[in-house]
């Protein structure tokens, strides 16, 4: 995120910290699917991020953070940041979920991710720790 934040303006240091912390207690406590965030314009994605959980851990590298597609055109785009949450979080009592989600440095509301806008998937990173991978694919536009 926090190239993200050079390259293209958002989002803030403090929001980065909180994001940060979210995504860590989400996966500390296994309740996480999916983590997406980028630009989009009009509900389609212009440029996203989005990592997907492996909780058996079975990516078989570990590579370095960073290396984002720099110098999209976001004009007129928002920055988004979406969570999906998997069915261990959802199997929860809704009392376990809203104290959860009570304890969480961001107070999020429900609602969609973005489509796919004009552009394609990669898969560029992977990432393993404490017996959880995380695959990353970049949205980029169509050159």
């Amino acid at each position: 995120m926090h190239l993200c934040a050079q390259y293209y303006g958002n989002p803030t240091e403090s929001q980065t910290r909180e994001y940060a912390e979210e995504l860590a207690q989400y996966l500390n406590a296994g309740y996480l699917q999916e983590y997406s965030f980028g630009y989009q314009k009009s509900g389609k994605l212009i440029v996203c991020w989005r990592y997907k959980v492996d909780s058996n851990g079975v990516l078989t590298t570990d590579d370095r953070a960073g290396k984002v597609v720099p110098y999209v055109d976001i004009t007129g785009a928002v920055f988004f940041n979406f969570v999906t949450r998997n069915s261990t979080f959802w199997k929860l009592p809704a009392s376990e979920r809203a104290r959860f989600e009570a304890e969480l440095p961001l107070q999020r509301t429900g609602g969609e991710p973005p489509s796919d806008g004009s552009g394609y998937w990669t898969s560029d990173r992977n990432y393993f720790s404490a017996g959880c991978g995380l695959n990353r694919q970049t949205f980029q536009p169509l050159s």
